[in-house]
């Protein structure tokens, strides 16, 4: 008995179906897999001003950025709590790695689970190592923004379950950017460390706390970290105009100070190889000095301004001094400073792109 035309073009028709959903099918096989050998789906970020987005808009702290002309340059020009214009270095990562386009302060009571499953940051402007620096200022120590973290891992306990929680853990991209403050707010800022410490007395009290906190990560199940050093604090445009040599150094940088960071990242570098020795976790050193100091050296093109900040008079505004009656530059893209000491979104952008080799070797696989 023969096929009829109209049953060969409906078997065909059936062939050629089961044929797509093969082939969908498969290809979504193939991106869950690529996913999961990618290592990376949820960012934590620790830290103080160069990467908290906005958890200091929930504390009572005057050291905010959640009014303009803060985020002029974010989506929907909405001032967030981060201390730029647009974004920072850690939201370029998270999009980079495929995980969020941006990272959301952890203290947001509206996150959902979901939000929080990709990931969030914990830093507080203002904040550092040294338990006195965020005293100074009224921000998150970093042993609580540690135990901000704990709590974390409780609620997604109960969103998931724990075997799915610690999952996520040991695949997560840990980054911590602090330190600055402890040097430019505390030691140099008060009497109080330097009636007990020389500089490199500080350097290494703070090289213990620095130890004790990423313990402390290693604890919770932290296998992939990356430490930020420190930038060129000599340069930043607010300790150029506070240098007692100021009125004659032509709003050069400090020397001192740079020499500074320069140590303090090398006893960084030096401990983070002692600790990666005998350990399973991944640890790595995030270069910000060089790519930094190369912006304001002029190897980097495309920045006319190098020693003020776009915002006010650029030498001294930050935070609540740099407010919606403050003048502002027209194009910030050309600045390497937004206020009187942090980056531009466009300086954050070159910053992220000084990163991108060492995240491809230690995020991604």
């Amino acid at each position: 008995m023969g096929t009829s035309p109209r049953t060969h073009a409906l078997t065909l028709s059936t062939l050629f179906f089961v044929l797509i959903v093969a082939i969908l099918i498969s290809i979504s096989q193939a991106r869950t897999l690529k996913s999961f050998n990618n290592s990376i789906s949820i960012i934590f970020v620790f830290g103080d001003s160069t990467v908290d987005p906005g958890n200091n808009n929930y504390i009572g702290t005057p050291f905010k950025s959640n009014f303009p002309p803060y985020g002029r340059d974010f989506v929907n020009h909405t001032p967030t709590g981060r201390f730029s214009n647009g974004r920072l270095v850690t939201d370029f990562i998270a999009s980079y790695l495929g995980v969020k386009d941006y990272v959301p302060p952890y203290l947001d009571p509206t996150l959902s689970i979901e939000e929080l499953m990709t990931g969030v940051s914990f830093a507080s402007a203002g904040s550092g190592f040294d338990p006195l620096t965020p005293m100074i200022s009224g921000v998150i120590p970093m042993s609580k923004q540690l135990e901000y973290f704990r709590e974390y891992k409780c609620k997604l306990e109960l969103a998931i379950g724990k075997r799915r929680t610690t999952m996520l853990i040991n695949k997560a991209a840990f980054i911590v950017s602090a330190g600055t403050n402890d040097f430019v707010v505390n030691y140099f800022g008060t009497p109080i460390r330097r009636q007990s410490y020389t500089v490199s007395g500080y350097q290494q009290f703070l090289m213990q706390l620095v130890r004790q906190f990423i313990q402390g990560l290693l604890n919770e199940g932290a296998q992939k970290i990356a430490m930020v050093g420190l930038p060129p604090m000599g340069c930043l445009p607010e300790v150029i105009t506070l240098s007692p040599d100021a009125i004659f150094h032509q709003r050069q940088c400090v020397q001192s100070l740079l020499s500074i960071a320069r140590d303090y990242n090398q006893i960084l570098r030096k401990n983070l190889k002692a600790m990666h020795s005998g350990s399973s976790t991944r640890f790595f050193y995030a270069d910000i000095y060089q790519p930094l100091s190369n912006m304001i050296q002029g190897h980097s093109s495309g920045f006319e301004e190098v020693s003020t900040g776009c915002c006010g008079s650029g030498y001294i505004e930050t935070s609540f001094m740099c407010n919606s009656e403050s003048a502002v530059c027209k194009d910030a893209s050309k600045y390497v400073f937004w206020d009187s000491i942090h980056p531009t979104e466009a300086a954050y952008y070159i910053l992220f792109e000084a990163l991108r080799p060492t995240i491809d070797i230690v995020f991604k696989e």
